[in-house]
Protein backbone atom coordinates (compact mmCIF):
# COMPACT_ATOMS: atom_id res chain seq x y z
CA UNK A 1 0.00 0.00 0.00
CA UNK A 2 1.45 3.33 -0.97
CA UNK A 3 0.46 5.09 2.24
CA UNK A 4 3.53 4.12 4.21
CA UNK A 5 2.14 5.11 7.61
CA UNK A 6 -0.79 2.76 7.13
CA UNK A 7 1.44 -0.15 6.12
CA UNK A 8 3.75 0.55 9.06
CA UNK A 9 0.78 0.52 11.45
CA UNK A 10 -0.33 -2.88 10.17
CA UNK A 11 3.25 -4.19 10.42
CA UNK A 12 3.86 -2.82 13.91
CA UNK A 13 0.51 -3.95 15.32
CA UNK A 14 -0.13 -7.04 13.19
CA UNK A 15 -0.64 -9.36 16.16
CA UNK A 16 -3.07 -6.92 17.80
CA UNK A 17 -5.15 -6.51 14.65
CA UNK A 18 -5.13 -10.25 13.99
CA UNK A 19 -6.43 -10.94 17.47
CA UNK A 20 -9.10 -8.25 17.06
CA UNK A 21 -10.32 -9.67 13.74
CA UNK A 22 -10.41 -13.18 15.17
CA UNK A 23 -12.53 -12.10 18.15
CA UNK A 24 -15.07 -10.14 16.08
CA UNK A 25 -18.24 -11.95 15.05
CA UNK A 26 -17.87 -13.63 11.67
CA UNK A 27 -18.94 -11.18 8.93
CA UNK A 28 -21.80 -13.39 7.76
CA UNK A 29 -23.43 -10.50 5.88
CA UNK A 30 -20.31 -10.29 3.70
CA UNK A 31 -19.99 -14.06 3.39
CA UNK A 32 -23.62 -14.23 2.26
CA UNK A 33 -22.72 -11.85 -0.59
CA UNK A 34 -19.77 -14.06 -1.49
CA UNK A 35 -22.06 -17.10 -1.67
CA UNK A 36 -24.61 -15.17 -3.68
CA UNK A 37 -22.31 -13.55 -6.26
CA UNK A 38 -18.80 -15.06 -6.47
CA UNK A 39 -18.21 -17.67 -9.15
CA UNK A 40 -18.09 -21.04 -7.39
CA UNK A 41 -14.85 -22.92 -7.98
CA UNK A 42 -13.33 -19.86 -9.64
CA UNK A 43 -9.79 -18.88 -8.73
CA UNK A 44 -10.09 -15.88 -6.42
CA UNK A 45 -7.65 -13.10 -5.56
CA UNK A 46 -8.03 -11.40 -2.21
CA UNK A 47 -6.28 -8.04 -2.15
CA UNK A 48 -5.71 -6.84 1.41
CA UNK A 49 -6.13 -10.21 3.10
CA UNK A 50 -4.98 -9.20 6.58
CA UNK A 51 -4.48 -12.29 8.75
CA UNK A 52 -6.17 -14.59 6.22
CA UNK A 53 -9.47 -15.07 8.07
CA UNK A 54 -11.64 -14.36 5.02
CA UNK A 55 -9.31 -16.21 2.64
CA UNK A 56 -9.70 -19.25 4.86
CA UNK A 57 -13.50 -18.96 4.76
CA UNK A 58 -13.46 -18.68 0.96
CA UNK A 59 -11.12 -21.65 0.61
CA UNK A 60 -13.41 -23.74 2.80
CA UNK A 61 -16.50 -22.67 0.86
CA UNK A 62 -15.51 -23.43 -2.71
CA UNK A 63 -13.56 -20.33 -3.75
CA UNK A 64 -9.86 -21.26 -4.09
CA UNK A 65 -7.82 -18.23 -3.08
CA UNK A 66 -4.50 -16.55 -3.70
CA UNK A 67 -4.26 -13.84 -1.04
CA UNK A 68 -2.15 -10.68 -0.91
CA UNK A 69 -1.42 -7.85 1.51
CA UNK A 70 1.04 -4.96 1.76
CA UNK A 71 2.00 -5.85 5.35
CA UNK A 72 4.77 -8.41 5.62
CA UNK A 73 3.87 -9.10 9.25
CA UNK A 74 0.22 -9.79 8.47
CA UNK A 75 1.28 -12.11 5.63
CA UNK A 76 3.59 -13.94 8.04
CA UNK A 77 0.74 -14.42 10.53
CA UNK A 78 -1.67 -15.51 7.77
CA UNK A 79 0.79 -18.07 6.38
CA UNK A 80 1.28 -19.53 9.87
CA UNK A 81 -2.46 -19.70 10.56
CA UNK A 82 -3.44 -21.12 7.17
CA UNK A 83 -0.47 -22.94 5.58
CA UNK A 84 -2.71 -24.44 2.87
CA UNK A 85 -3.30 -21.01 1.26
CA UNK A 86 -0.88 -19.14 -1.00
CA UNK A 87 -0.11 -15.72 0.52
CA UNK A 88 2.07 -12.98 -0.96
CA UNK A 89 2.99 -9.31 -0.77
CA UNK A 90 1.25 -6.90 -3.15
CA UNK A 91 0.76 -3.15 -3.07
CA UNK A 92 -2.05 -0.97 -4.30
CA UNK A 93 -2.53 1.08 -6.38
CA UNK A 94 -0.26 -0.65 -8.93
CA UNK A 95 -0.47 -4.33 -7.88
CA UNK A 96 2.69 -4.94 -9.91
CA UNK A 97 3.29 -8.12 -7.93
CA UNK A 98 0.05 -9.72 -9.20
CA UNK A 99 0.36 -10.93 -12.79
CA UNK A 100 -2.35 -13.62 -12.93
CA UNK A 101 -6.01 -13.04 -13.77
CA UNK A 102 -8.87 -14.37 -11.66
CA UNK A 103 -12.54 -15.30 -11.87
CA UNK A 104 -13.19 -13.41 -8.61
CA UNK A 105 -11.41 -10.46 -7.02
CA UNK A 106 -12.15 -9.53 -3.41
CA UNK A 107 -10.93 -6.28 -1.86
CA UNK A 108 -12.47 -5.82 1.59
CA UNK A 109 -12.11 -2.43 3.34
CA UNK A 110 -8.77 -1.50 1.78
CA UNK A 111 -9.18 1.38 -0.68
CA UNK A 112 -10.10 3.93 2.01
CA UNK A 113 -6.51 3.58 3.29
CA UNK A 114 -5.24 5.10 0.02
CA UNK A 115 -5.00 8.80 -0.73
CA UNK A 116 -8.06 9.72 -2.80
CA UNK A 117 -5.98 10.40 -5.93
CA UNK A 118 -4.79 6.76 -5.85
CA UNK A 119 -8.22 5.14 -5.60
CA UNK A 120 -9.01 5.34 -9.32
CA UNK A 121 -5.66 3.74 -10.33
CA UNK A 122 -6.22 1.10 -7.64
CA UNK A 123 -9.62 0.20 -9.09
CA UNK A 124 -8.07 -0.03 -12.56
CA UNK A 125 -5.48 -2.45 -11.19
CA UNK A 126 -8.22 -4.57 -9.62
CA UNK A 127 -10.00 -4.61 -12.98
CA UNK A 128 -6.77 -5.64 -14.72
CA UNK A 129 -6.49 -8.85 -12.71
CA UNK A 130 -10.18 -9.77 -13.21
CA UNK A 131 -11.24 -11.94 -16.13
CA UNK A 132 -13.96 -10.57 -18.43
CA UNK A 133 -17.24 -11.84 -16.99
CA UNK A 134 -15.57 -12.19 -13.60
CA UNK A 135 -16.91 -10.89 -10.29
CA UNK A 136 -15.36 -8.17 -8.13
CA UNK A 137 -16.37 -7.55 -4.53
CA UNK A 138 -15.14 -4.14 -3.36
CA UNK A 139 -15.89 -2.56 -0.02
CA UNK A 140 -14.69 0.44 1.93
CA UNK A 141 -15.26 2.07 5.28
CA UNK A 142 -16.94 5.47 4.96
CA UNK A 143 -15.30 8.55 6.48
CA UNK A 144 -17.43 11.67 6.29
CA UNK A 145 -16.05 15.19 6.09
CA UNK A 146 -12.26 15.27 5.83
CA UNK A 147 -9.57 12.61 5.67
CA UNK A 148 -8.56 11.35 9.10
CA UNK A 149 -5.68 9.41 10.57
CA UNK A 150 -6.16 6.87 13.32
CA UNK A 151 -3.91 7.33 16.35
CA UNK A 152 -1.77 4.41 15.10
CA UNK A 153 -1.13 6.16 11.77
CA UNK A 154 -3.70 4.49 9.48
CA UNK A 155 -5.19 6.80 6.86
CA UNK A 156 -8.97 6.92 6.35
CA UNK A 157 -9.71 8.92 3.20
CA UNK A 158 -13.04 10.72 2.89
CA UNK A 159 -14.95 10.40 -0.38
CA UNK A 160 -18.60 9.91 -1.33
CA UNK A 161 -19.79 6.49 -2.53
CA UNK A 162 -20.47 8.01 -5.97
CA UNK A 163 -16.72 8.52 -6.40
CA UNK A 164 -16.35 4.75 -6.63
CA UNK A 165 -19.68 3.88 -8.24
CA UNK A 166 -19.08 6.14 -11.25
CA UNK A 167 -15.90 4.21 -12.08
CA UNK A 168 -18.05 1.29 -13.21
CA UNK A 169 -20.70 1.17 -15.89
CA UNK A 170 -24.25 0.85 -14.55
CA UNK A 171 -24.64 -2.43 -16.41
CA UNK A 172 -21.70 -3.89 -14.46
CA UNK A 173 -23.13 -3.19 -11.01
CA UNK A 174 -24.91 -6.22 -9.54
CA UNK A 175 -25.25 -5.05 -5.94
CA UNK A 176 -24.56 -1.99 -3.79
CA UNK A 177 -25.23 -1.35 -0.13
CA UNK A 178 -24.27 1.40 2.32
CA UNK A 179 -24.88 0.34 5.91
CA UNK A 180 -23.38 -0.49 9.28
CA UNK A 181 -21.34 -3.67 9.28
CA UNK A 182 -22.80 -6.29 11.58
CA UNK A 183 -19.29 -7.43 12.61
CA UNK A 184 -17.39 -4.15 13.02
CA UNK A 185 -20.22 -1.69 13.67
CA UNK A 186 -18.68 0.75 11.16
CA UNK A 187 -20.40 2.33 8.14
CA UNK A 188 -19.30 0.29 5.15
CA UNK A 189 -20.15 0.39 1.45
CA UNK A 190 -20.20 -2.93 -0.38
CA UNK A 191 -20.18 -3.16 -4.16
CA UNK A 192 -20.36 -6.22 -6.42
CA UNK A 193 -19.69 -5.86 -10.14
CA UNK A 194 -19.49 -8.22 -13.09
CA UNK A 195 -16.76 -7.13 -15.51
CA UNK A 196 -17.99 -6.50 -19.00
CA UNK A 197 -17.03 -9.12 -21.58
CA UNK A 198 -15.68 -6.62 -24.08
Amino acid sequence: MSDQQTTKAYDDLAAVYSQDWNTQPDPMDMYDLFKRFLIGGGLTAEIGCGNGRDANWMTNNGFPVEAFDSSQELIRIAANLYPNILFGIANLPELREVTSVYENVVCETVIMHLPVKQIHPAIQSLRRILNPGGIMYLSWRVTEGEDTRHSDGRLYSAFPPEFVLTQFSKSEILHFEDQLSASSGKRVCRLVIKKELK
